[in-house]
């Protein structure tokens, strides 16, 4: 049995939302066993992204002022987008993301921001809780594959995740998947 078979996602943790109308923002926070500049790597240079995020850039996102195309998994979209903020190793934003890393003792806590359609925020909690196990995975030199969109949904693991970060958010699933428009 490979890594990615024995791959069973963790309770639903380390989340929050602000909400905002339709607009929510989902926060997600990790400590991950790596420093700083390595967890930025991950988090700007192409190469990186195409092994856990949920979408794929065009160019590094690790400079402001840069437009890349970013393509989402779960849609296939492909959005133009700039980077607002780049400080490295701390500070990311871009499109509806932010991204803060901290340094610890151990490590780094990776603090995700990432603006996501009220109903969808489960999903998004879920989807982004499933890439972080895989950058982790990732990062300590384990790599499982990217498990992002409807790869992610049918994998193990999600649809009790989805239920588990509903529960806590105090709302309820949906059943159907968000166009890109919704996104």
């Amino acid at each position: 049995m490979t890594d990615r078979e024995q791959y069973a996602p963790g309770l639903a943790s380390g989340a929050q939302v602000r909400k905002d109308g339709e607009k929510w923002t989902l926060i997600l926070v990790r400590e991950l066993r790596h420093p700083p500049e390595k967890v930025w790597r991950a988090i700007t240079e192409p190469a990186h992204l195409r092994e856990w995020a949920p979408f794929e850039a065009d160019g590094n996102l690790g400079t402001a002022g840069t437009t890349v195309n970013l393509t989402w998994a779960a849609t296939a979209h492909v959005s133009e987008t700039r980077v607002t903020r780049a400080d490295a190793p701390k500070l990311l934003e871009f499109h509806d993301i932010r991204w803060e890393l901290e340094a610890l003792d151990s490590g780094t806590r990776l603090t995700l921001w990432h603006s996501i359609d009220r109903r969808f925020i489960a999903w998004g909690a879920a989807g982004w809780h499933i890439c972080f196990d895989v950058l982790e995975r990732l990062l300590d030199g384990e790599p499982i594959g990217r498990i992002v969109g409807t790869d992610a949904m049918k994998f193990g693991g999600w649809q009790r995740l989805n239920a588990e970060y509903a529960k806590q958010f105090g709302i309820g699933t949906p059943n159907r998947t968000p166009n890109a428009a919704e996104r």
